[in-house]
């Protein structure tokens, strides 16, 4: 049986032409045929007038400034920047990242914190090994930039090292996720 045959096709209601029209009108015709003109706007039937209100823009997101190591960053008080930077704050997860490609330890790094923040973690450590070499290890180099990246910095606060002679290991302060 060959595709509808034996179906009667049904006439398109109102609605249904005119939200057809508004589409079609967007396609640009084939050559030698007539674009279809766009539909008039319903006239409704009412006594209060229409008014059309104007769609609110999306809210911007919250621009953070970048992140460093170290660094006391905007927006947090001094005596919970004291708290973290001294190490009295717990951390309950901590991320290896030793004998990782760059790849997949920033896709490492990248579940982490999103499993973290999701489980409204306040604070996590992130060990990215010394590395070898003057500048230290491809992932000691690359993780500040990793922090700044926007699906990252939205979630991070602070990062500081635990102690000042552990320079391969980096502690995050989360921000609260928004309920």
């Amino acid at each position: 049986m060959a595709f509808g045959a034996g179906r009667r096709a049904r006439a398109l209601t109102d609605t249904e032409e005119a939200e057809w029209a508004r589409f079609a009108h967007r396609i640009a015709p084939l050559r030698g045929r007539r674009p279809i003109a766009p539909p008039p706007e319903p006239v409704l039937e009412s006594a209060e007038p229409v008014v059309r209100l104007a769609a609110a823009p999306p809210p911007r997101p919250v621009r953070a400034g970048p992140l460093g190591v170290g660094g006391q960053p905007a927006g947090l008080d001094t005596s919970t920047w004291q708290r973290f930077q001294r190490g009295k704050m717990g951390v309950p997860r901590k991320l290896d990242l030793h004998g990782m490609t760059a790849q997949g330890a920033f896709h490492a790094l990248r579940s982490f914190l999103r499993a973290a923040h999701t489980d409204r973690l306040r604070c996590v450590e992130i060990v990215t090994g010394k590395g070898g070499g003057e500048g230290g290890g491809v992932i000691r180099r690359e993780f500040p930039l990793w922090l700044n990246l926007p699906d990252i910095r939205p979630m991070v606060l602070a990062a500081a090292h635990p102690h000042a002679a552990n320079t391969g290991s980096v502690r995050l302060l989360l921000r609260r996720p928004k309920t």
